[in-house]
């Protein structure tokens, strides 16, 4: 491969790894669990710690048991992933990521305000001529106000185990 046709390659994938980050931010601020589960049906996600939820109907259901739907179908809340640093083996068709995150949220009771803050750590690999999250590594950093927000207190709780 041409020294150019491999920076447009690595562009190329540059976006669409892009697009897989803020399509997860998208389908939690929208309560799409089930899409949400399907950008890891090839992989896993998980906080600090050996125990990962794999595939798209495990962490599909997790999302759904642990996060507050509000009357208008939502979570009431905008995630924010930024300043992104990805890193791509064209060759390998394999990608690392680290970003951060900041949730917003406002709902009738809880006035608009950041309500954690933190990191992703990713893997991305490509199956199937398309890229997909391997694994990510949530590193909560902040934690504000989040009783709209889960169904259990991240501070405190530990994680809740959900089967897929």
């Amino acid at each position: 491969m041409t020294d150019l046709a491999e920076r447009i390659a690595r562009l190329e994938d540059r976006f669409a790894i892009q697009d897989l980050m803020f399509r997860y931010a998208e389908c939690v601020d929208l309560a799409r669990f089930e899409a949400l589960g399907e950008l890891f049906a090839h992989g896993t996600l998980g906080t600090e710690g050996p125990e990962r939820m794999r595939g798209a109907s495990q962490i599909g259901k997790f999302y759904a048991a642990t996060n507050k739907v509000h009357a208008d179908g939502t979570l009431r809340t905008r995630h924010l992933a930024n300043n992104p640093i990805i890193e791509v083996d064209v060759a390998a068709r394999r990608a690392s990521a680290r970003s951060y995150f900041v949730v917003f949220q406002a709902t009738d009771a809880v006035p608009l305000q950041p309500i954690v803050a933190g990191r992703y750590h990713d893997r991305f690999h490509v199956v199937d001529g398309s890229w997909w999250f391997e694994d990510r590594l949530v590193l909560v950093d902040q934690i504000g106000n989040m009783k709209d927000h889960l169904s259990f207190d991240l501070a405190r709780d530990p994680i809740p185990r959900v089967e897929g």
